[in-house]
């Protein structure tokens, strides 16, 4: 008996999509066999040894969770974790819950980019709007997300860094949104730290941007990866937040737990929608609850009580404290040794931006043919933009990564 023709694929004309470069940097580190070989690439905290750090107090929480005989592997409801959402609030709005907790709608999600996929979805489709301002640059994968989760919202960029300066370009940014952006707009920003420029307004600046969105009726979406993380100081990373609260925006926050508990894996995360009238939150919760259950209809519950039980044990949440003093001290450390080290060998330019930034990266400033020559002739990775991973630099390896830019630079000025 003859075999059947093979039949046309249906997926054959597919283009291959290209590799998340983030991951693809990854991969090509992993495969080096460079002895000295350093990562800045990945957007992951590393210790001053260079490998992942599990935070005391998630370790010994876990071991609490996973000790309590009545820990079982039920089903959660579909808004999340009972413990885990009022905690979440809590950490975002600080002081705010007295007036807020009435008009908040939350639900846990599956790390930020489950947040960002949900908030971009859900508050382009019940507010109809057309166009949403990103900043330029940003993290890659907000642009993705809306073309995933609202392809219907047309991505506008608004000027954020400013090459020459290394700096925030804060006057572009106002001019432009005030000369373009129109009522119903949504505006995506960063909460702190932002990704991947590490260059945050000033609480004055945040005060104009603030003006600008009441000015042209914009609806503010947070993306708030770093609390904590960034400056070790909780309030301080979520001022933003709060004033456009207190200034009585609706709003919506995008919380991530990956960075400030190191919960990478575990995929915690948060979306709280603030609204303007208590009367709206059952109906905005039943509709959020909707695209739970139609994605993955309950959230993974082992990091979201790790979590929970941090945040409402006082002694744990002290401990939690002072890892977010370990880590953010340590990439201000990192940051200032690499620029004491380049000036300690008088490399060629300005880098004072990489001390006045803050949080995980660092746009260094050098450019896409710079950043190939680190990778290929000194086995150093980083992003073709040219962002950095701080966290990927250590006592043992921040002079040789300081003498490799060195050498990129001196070597592109010779050309």
């Amino acid at each position: 008996m003859g075999s059947l023709p093979i039949p046309d694929s249906r997926f054959a004309h597919l283009d291959e999509y290209p590799m998340d470069e983030a991951f693809m940097i990854m991969r090509d580190f992993a495969l080096d066999a460079h002895p000295h070989k350093i990562s800045l690439g990945a957007g992951v905290y590393r210790d001053n040894e260079a490998k992942p750090w599990i935070l005391p107090s998630v370790r010994e929480a876990e071991q609490l969770i996973v000790q309590d005989p009545n820990t079982d592997h039920e089903y959660q409801p579909m808004a999340g974790h009972p413990p885990f959402i009022p905690l979440a609030q809590e950490l975002t709005f600080g002081p705010l819950m007295a007036s807020l907790s009435n008009r908040i709608v939350s639900c846990q999600t599956i790390s930020g980019t489950g947040a960002c996929h949900f908030a971009f979805r859900f508050i382009s489709e019940v507010t109809s709007a057309k166009r949403v301002w990103i900043s330029n640059p940003t993290w890659g994968n907000h642009h993705l997300l809306w073309d995933i989760s609202a392809p219907q919202v047309k991505q506008q960029l608004y000027p954020y860094y400013n090459a020459k300066t290394c700096s925030l370009d804060f006057e572009a940014m106002i001019q432009t949104l005030d000369a373009e952006a129109q009522p119903g707009d949504i505006i995506l920003l960063h909460a702190c730290a932002h990704n991947p420029t590490g260059i945050d307004p000033t609480p004055e600046q945040w005060a104009v941007i603030a003006d600008v969105c009441e000015r042209k009726q914009l609806f503010p979406l947070f993306d708030s990866a770093y609390q904590g993380f960034a400056s070790g100081d909780l309030d301080q990373d979520a001022y933003a937040i709060r004033l456009f609260a207190e200034r009585g925006f609706e709003l919506a926050v995008a919380q991530s737990f990956s960075k400030n508990f190191g919960l990478y894996g575990q995929r915690v995360g948060a979306l709280h929608i603030v609204v303007s009238r208590s009367d709206a939150v059952p109906s905005t919760q039943s509709h959020l609850t909707k695209l739970v259950r139609g994605e993955f209809s309950t959230a993974p519950v082992h990091g979201a009580r790790i979590v929970s039980r941090i945040l409402s044990d006082a002694a744990l949440r002290k401990q939690w404290y002072g890892d977010l003093q370990v880590m953010s001290s340590r990439l201000k450390d990192m940051r200032r040794a690499l620029y004491d080290e380049l000036r300690r060998l008088g490399t060629p330019g300005s880098w004072e931006h990489i001390v006045d930034q803050i949080g995980m990266f660092s746009y260094t400033g050098l450019n896409e043919k710079q950043v190939r020559r680190l990778r290929d002739e000194q086995h150093m990775y980083m992003m073709s933009s040219g962002r950095a991973s701080i966290a990927g630099l250590n006592t043992s390896n921040v002079a040789a990564a300081a003498a490799a830019i060195d050498a990129v630079v001196r070597a592109e000025k010779q050309a």
